[in-house]
């Protein structure tokens, strides 16, 4: 149990040892035979992963990028009897609002690296400061430096009431709260819970993950939809179904995948690289075509450091088995929509148009904050404009 409520200082500083054990595992991978045939049907290849396991072992500068995280300020404080970790960035701006970015999986707050900045100091990065947030970026428990997770329960809406604990300490009495994946039903349950400190709260999500969230049945009157929007939606459906392999282990059998995640750092790398192709902007025909590979392998460096890959399918199992979902958000939304246009997706979402906001982008993807950082800081900015 994590009993001290104190909020601390944190700063990110991995033992030389772990980081020498790191390359000696990855040096010493034990590769599978080759599948008889390659490519991505059967999962990340093969060859593919050996050279970025070989980045990973011979480039990548780990302690890089340490120090560019570490210039995020962050804390540590105990909710709940559970260690919350968060990146806090105040702005210089007197009238800055409040903002609680939340990540998704297989994520982290080092998402937020590059938009940390333009977000807080806005005149700093040649926008008006009065679209200045202070920004507050927390680890989901189970995630990075908010593990270990010593007790069952941990699940989305347990987390926000965390998270609004959290926002209430820092003396945040008005706040916005964002998010993709995960994140999004955070920001969600937020707009319920506290909707009497949260002003509104924008999402962000690719058209994969909007038909995901949509599940089956779908929300909305299927007798209401074309003939072409029902074959639309069931093309998106069926993508989805390929693809959710990862979810149906983590969210039934989480354990069993626990030892292989925090035994060997190549399946770690593994796991989620092959959801950072799937995810990705439909145009990259790789991961490092869409993200910085080397942020890339940070994050899943920060699993790797902190053992989350199980606490982190942990989560996924306790928020898939909970009956505590509360009620939906009766905030002003907004959501931005990137990776290309879908009039299905809003008819799904939004079938009349009664959203605060809506906003759909051809570029970007899943993870909107690495892939396009410049069209989410400015979608926040709009969103938020009139909440102030």
């Amino acid at each position: 149990m994590e009993d001290n409520v104190e909020i601390r200082p944190f700063r990110i500083e991995i033992p030389q040892a772990d980081v020498d054990e790191l390359r000696e595992r990855v040096a010493r991978t034990r590769w599978p035979y080759e599948p008889p045939e390659q490519g991505w049907g059967r999962g990340i290849p093969s060859a593919y992963l050996r050279g970025l396991a070989d980045r990973w072992l011979t480039v990548f500068d780990w302690r890089a990028q340490e120090a560019r995280l570490n210039e995020m300020p962050q804390f540590v404080t105990g909710i709940d009897g559970q260690r919350v970790h968060f990146a806090h960035v105040r702005s210089p701006e007197p009238g800055a609002l409040p903002l609680l970015i939340t990540h998704g999986y297989p994520g982290s707050f080092a998402e937020f690296r590059d938009i940390a900045g333009p977000l807080s100091d806005p005149r700093s990065h040649g926008g008006d400061p009065a679209d200045a947030f202070h920004v507050v970026a927390p680890s989901i428990p189970g995630f990075a430096f908010s593990t270990p997770v010593r007790e069952a329960g941990w699940d989305v809406a347990r987390t926000s009431r965390a998270f609004a604990e959290l926002m209430r300490r820092l003396g945040y009495d008005r706040y916005g709260a964002q998010g993709g994946d995960v994140g999004s039903a955070v920001s969600g349950t937020l707009g319920a819970i506290d909707a009497g400190h949260v002003v509104g709260i924008h999402l962000n999500s690719d058209l994969l993950g909007a038909a995901w969230l949509a599940g089956d049945p779908v929300p909305v009157d299927m007798g209401t939809l074309t003939e072409e929007e029902r074959g639309r939606l069931d093309a998106l459906k069926a993508v989805t179904a390929e693809g959710k392999g990862y979810l149906q282990i983590q969210t039934t059998r989480p354990q069993a995948v626990a030892f292989a995640l925090t035994d060997s750092p190549v399946g770690q790398l593994a796991w989620i690289a092959e959801k950072f192709k799937e995810w990705t902007d439909p145009a990259a025909e790789l991961p490092e075509d869409a993200v910085d590979v080397d942020l890339l392998l940070a994050i899943v460096s920060l699993y790797w450091f902190t053992r989350s890959g199980a606490s982190a399918a942990h989560f996924l199992y306790e928020t898939a088995h909970t009956r505590d979902w509360g009620s939906p958000a009766v905030v002003p939304q907004g959501w931005a929509m990137f990776g290309g246009r879908d009039e299905i997706i809003r008819k799904l979402y939004d079938p009349k148009h009664e959203l605060a906001h809506w906003t759909e982008y051809d570029r970007g993807g899943h993870f909107a904050a690495m892939e396009a950082p410049d069209l989410l800081v400015e979608d926040v900015r709009t969103f938020f404009r009139p909440l102030r």
